[in-house]
Formats: structure tokens, sequence, C-alpha cells
């Protein structure tokens, strides 16, 4: 087996190890009490240093000790420039309803960062432009966990289309941001 071989073979595999440790959430029809909590725990992911003065307010970002695509978007998010403070925990449930996820809405993780909670694998970049424009609202979501979005990053760099969410005070949704089309 060639070189180009065995590396396409490892990084189909590495993903799919992801995936596999990320299996337990939702679908979109799953309550917010049915996410992963337990599975195999996907490699760490060095974070480049986070620039010395970042004006971000800090991340808080909860998630299933055993998930490995929550570590990958961490790690996204720290390149990015946030300050990221994890929280593991095997209960996702009573967070996602503390801070107002919709109904089937849910991913496998949630974070909070100034003022909005941020569910599943946002872009950073819609972040930022979240946290610039401020709109009266709870947070971003990204239902699922799509292919190609941060976290979720595919050997071939494919992005599954996927929208990420404005959720509004009374729990609507309306889009934010396109990605993948």
């Amino acid at each position: 087996m060639n070189y180009k071989k065995s590396l396409l073979i490892m990084l189909v595999v590495a993903s799919a190890y992801t995936l596999t440790a990320c299996a337990g959430a939702p679908d979109g029809n799953d309550t917010p009490s049915t996410f992963a909590s337990s599975g195999p725990q996907a490699a760490s992911v060095e974070a480049a240093p986070a620039p010395a003065q970042s004006t971000l307010p800090m991340m808080i970002v909860n998630k299933s000790p055993s998930c490995g695509c929550c570590v990958f978007w961490v790690g996204h998010m720290e390149r990015a420039g946030f300050e990221v403070q994890t929280n593991d925990t095997d209960d996702m449930g009573p967070i996602k309803e503390r801070v107002g996820v919709p109904y089937g809405k849910g991913s496998c993780h949630t974070a909070e960062v100034g003022g909005y909670f941020i569910e599943g694998h946002v872009p950073a970049a819609d972040i930022k432009r979240l946290l610039a424009e401020r709109p009266d609202a709870r947070g971003l979501v990204v239902p699922g966990m799509p292919a190609g979005s941060p976290g979720m990053e595919l050997p071939d760099g494919r992005v599954q289309p996927y929208v990420v969410e404005l959720v509004a005070n009374d729990g609507t949704t309306s889009e934010f941001a396109r990605h993948g089309d």
C-alpha cells in the first residue's frame, strides 16, 4: 500500500472515530436530555495561542467528557482568538433548557459567550458577527452535526450545506448565516 493511500485510510478512520464519539448527539427529533454521555475519547487538539490582547469575551463550553468533536470545535474557537473554559458534564439537558435551546435544535455542546448561547458547530466568524451586531436574541444554533462544520471537518474538505440560525427571545429561529452552498 502506498503512502497516500495509507494516509487517506488513517484520515477516514480518524473521522469515523470522531463521529462515533459524538454518535449520541440528537438528530433533531430527540429531546434535549438524550445527548452523548459515553464513548471513546478522541485525540486532543492543540490550539494555536490566542492573541495577547483579545477583546473577545470569555467563552464557556459545556460538553460531554467523551465527545471528540467538541474538543475540535473548542480548538477552532481558540484559534479564532477566544479564551475558552471547558466544563465536562454528563447531563447537558438542564444546561440547554436554562439557556433556551429550542426543542429539536440541539447538538453535542452548548457554549455561553457575551450574554448569548452558542449551540453546536457554529463557526467562529458567525459568533464574532453576533457579538459585533448584538441583536436582541438568545443565541445561535447549528442543529445536529453537519459534516464539514467546525469540529466536524472531513478529510477531503467538503462541507455539507448547513444554516446557522439566530434564536429570538421567544424561541423562534431565523437564518443568520449559510455555509457549504
